[in-house]
């Protein structure tokens, strides 16, 4: 006789098999599993490292765990470590002003006088040219440019401008903000030109047909439009200028300083503990901006 299987009998009564479903909230935690567990990996546990470390004991020659507070005591009493902030902080602001400038104004271009999508990528692929080579090359090609046998120096000899080189054009903060700027414009660029080319070009005709000036078009339509980009470009260009450290060294020729740099140089004399003090406080200063940025602009529609 034969047997007849559960599904089979269930088939022959007309109910249907009953399938095995993993509920809707255990799938959804596997899902976001693989992203936690990356971002846990690479961000929170380094996060976590350098807060533990920051509280422990050090000397000459090596760490010692413990919970000691001294190392934020002397980050956040010493004025050099304040001056040194302030610097930084001095850097971010200035290389953030000249590259939103000029950011907007290229990527404005690309965007508006550009007619065909195909020369705008053209274009934009031409700006992205000088960022295939390394920062590094980048930043140390400025050297003979402005040092004081360089060709700005030169020319402005041979014109008879100045009777003797310009100093300051190389090897002073001068040189840091313009090698900075060179080197983060794209990100502020890319950012502002993405957010350009998803405006409706209708508003921009409607606002002309109803007698708006370009200036008032610029200001009254486009750059609200535009300021989500800009945020992204902003954050960007802060967070990068703050944990820089190489164009401050070089280009200022070690007359000047920032966090960054001032981190480096603990570390190279095993101060780890007092490293990792000052890279709380800067992490810490950094998602202040960025979370002031947000509360100003709602960037989520860009993400």
């Amino acid at each position: 006789m034969a047997t007849i299987t559960t599904s089979e009998s269930a088939k022959a009564e007309g109910v249907k098999p009953r399938s095995f479903r993993l509920p809707p909230s255990l799938i959804s935690y596997l899902q976001a599993a693989p992203l936690t567990l990356i971002l846990g990996s690479f961000l929170a546990v380094p996060i976590l490292m350098i807060g533990i470390v920051s509280f422990w004991d050090y000397d000459f020659a090596q760490m010692y765990p413990d919970f000691v507070t001294f190392n934020y005591a002397e980050t956040l009493g010493s004025w050099v470590t304040w001056k040194t902030y302030l610097n930084t902080l001095k850097f971010a602001f200035l290389v953030w002003v000249i590259t939103l400038f000029i950011g907007f104004w290229v990527a404005y271009f690309l965007a508006f006088h550009i007619r065909t999508t195909a020369m705008q990528m053209v274009l934009f692929l031409v700006c992205t040219v000088p960022f295939l080579t390394s920062n590094i090359i980048r930043m140390i090609s400025w050297i003979p440019v402005l040092g004081r046998n360089g060709l700005v120096n030169s020319t402005l000899i041979s014109a008879d401008i100045v009777s003797e080189p310009v100093e300051w054009l190389l090897y002073s903060d001068f040189a840091v903000v313009l090698a900075m700027v060179h080197l983060y414009t794209l990100f502020m660029v890319t950012p502002i030109f993405n957010t350009l080319m998803r405006i409706d070009k209708s508003l921009v005709e409607a606002a002309r047909d109803a007698g708006a000036s370009s200036w008032q078009t610029l200001t009254n339509v486009i750059l609200p439009l535009a300021k989500p980009g800009m945020a992204i470009g902003t954050i960007f260009v802060v967070t990068l200028v703050m944990a820089d450290f190489s164009t401050v060294q070089v280009m200022s020729g070690g007359q000047s300083a920032s966090v960054a740099l001032m981190m480096k140089n603990q570390m190279s004399l095993l101060q780890y503990p007092a490293a990792a003090a000052n890279a709380v406080v800067l992490l810490v200063i950094v998602l202040l901006m960025v979370a002031t940025i947000l509360r100003i602009v709602d960037i989520r529609k860009e993400l």
